[in-house]
């Protein structure tokens, strides 16, 4: 029969030391009592503990994030080269999270180390956090005594990728942020602004130019289809979001399609071949055969159509063909990324090779998002021009031809 967790809470405590001093703080714990214990062996009595109540509107819910688990890791290191005892590295890196939720995992994972299991074993057990990449290099650190170096490998390593994710989501995010604003505009316009010329319009008796009856049109038919259009496009993006989830093949044609986009696709292009680098060159540096880590690899991608590659990859290597033939016959990756790996299995350092690979693909992207953004921000006041200078040519028209008339 399973042994039910108990969860860790945050418990606030005021006491006083041997000199008489009032102290309080916070303390992550299963309870009250032990709480009380744990203080009295420091010597400290305790006149109040109390469970710290939840904020409605704080970080209960907050969810765990990859840079808060990268920055854990990062302390766990800093902590083992400190000397500082595993059990009590989880409590002094608890009590500096904010995160309540951080606070907990923390404690859990700490809990299964305190019942006898190996700090991988227990990271295992939280895999939505701690994927299998993760575990096994702790894994590797433990079996060849060289945790320290190990967590900071893959502190590094976790760092380097939510970097490089930052950037992606930065030249992602810009493009479709102008669209946004731009639709936005154009349809305060049309709906707001547009009608009171229409009233204006009215009034003349002549025929409109047929610019500016294209954009009445356009006017009229958001003001009665507004709702519709909106339900529309939230529904769309649901149905979307739920079959990427659901969708193995719909998530692969997607992975296919981004790689093809002009501009972006080039800059996904580069960051999948960093992340490749950057992944096989911690694993294999922290003593994973090629092969195993060729399997992680796999996994850390994050395109279908680079996790084929390395599954063929995996193949080529496993029936003794050397990584830069076998990386050469995809057909996928650049002539750059594959010399480098031929130097590095000819000089023995193939680890250090692969991670300059990563670093130079990891330039690469910056340069590119920087580049889309400097390119983007005239492209911005060209579009908004267009539409709301379209629109006010638009409404104008007439008055113009009016006058002409007049005159």
């Amino acid at each position: 029969m399973a042994t039910k967790t108990i969860q860790p809470s945050t418990f606030q405590w005021e006491g006083k030391d041997k000199k008489g001093n009032t102290l309080k703080g916070e303390v992550n714990s299963t309870s009250a009592a032990l709480v009380k214990s744990q203080l009295r062996a420091q010597g400290i009595a305790a006149n109040k503990v109390k469970k710290k109540p939840k904020s409605l509107f704080g970080g209960a819910g907050k969810k765990i994030t990859p840079l808060d688990i990268a920055l854990f890791t990062r302390q766990m290191a800093t902590m083992m080269g400190a000397g500082v005892p595993l059990l009590q590295s989880f409590d002094i890196i608890g009590e500096g999270f904010e995160n309540p939720n951080m606070r907990t995992l923390i404690g859990n994972v700490k809990q299964e180390v305190s019942g006898g299991n190996s700090l991988a074993n227990s990271l295992r057990k939280f895999p939505d956090h701690f994927d299998d990449l993760y575990c096994n290099l702790v894994d590797a650190g433990e079996q060849s005594g060289a945790l320290e170096m190990l967590l900071d490998r893959v502190a590094t390593y976790k760092e380097k990728t939510e970097a490089l994710k930052a950037k992606i989501k930065k030249a992602m995010t810009y493009p479709v942020a102008v669209i946004i604003v731009a639709v936005i505009v154009t349809a305060i316009l049309l709906i707001k602004v547009v009608p009171t010329f229409q009233g204006v319009f009215a009034g003349f008796g002549a025929e409109l130019p047929a610019f500016t009856m294209m954009v009445i049109n356009m006017s009229e038919f958001l003001q009665a289809w507004w709702f519709l259009i909106l339900a529309a496009f939230f529904g769309a993006a649901l149905v979307i979001k739920t079959t990427h989830r659901k969708s193995e093949k719909f998530r692969d044609a997607t992975d296919k399609a981004k790689l093809k986009l002009p501009i972006v696709g080039s800059i996904l292009f580069k960051a999948t071949v960093a992340r490749f680098g950057r992944t096989l060159a911690t694993t294999f540096s922290a003593g994973v055969p090629l092969v195993e880590a060729l399997d992680s690899v796999a996994g850390a991608t994050g395109n279908v159509v680079f996790r084929t590659a390395v599954n063929r990859i995996k193949q080529d290597v496993s029936s003794g063909m050397q990584l830069n033939f076998a990386m050469r016959n995809t057909g996928i990756f650049p002539a750059m990324a594959v010399q480098m790996a031929a130097i590095g299995e000819e000089s023995g350092s193939l680890d250090a090779m692969l991670d300059k690979v990563a670093t130079y693909y990891e330039a690469e992207v910056d340069n590119a998002v920087d580049n889309l953004t400097t390119l983007l921000e005239p492209l911005i006041m060209a579009v908004l021009g267009i539409l709301v200078g379209g629109l006010i040519i638009a409404m104008y028209l007439p008055i113009f031809s009016l006058g002409g008339v007049i005159g």
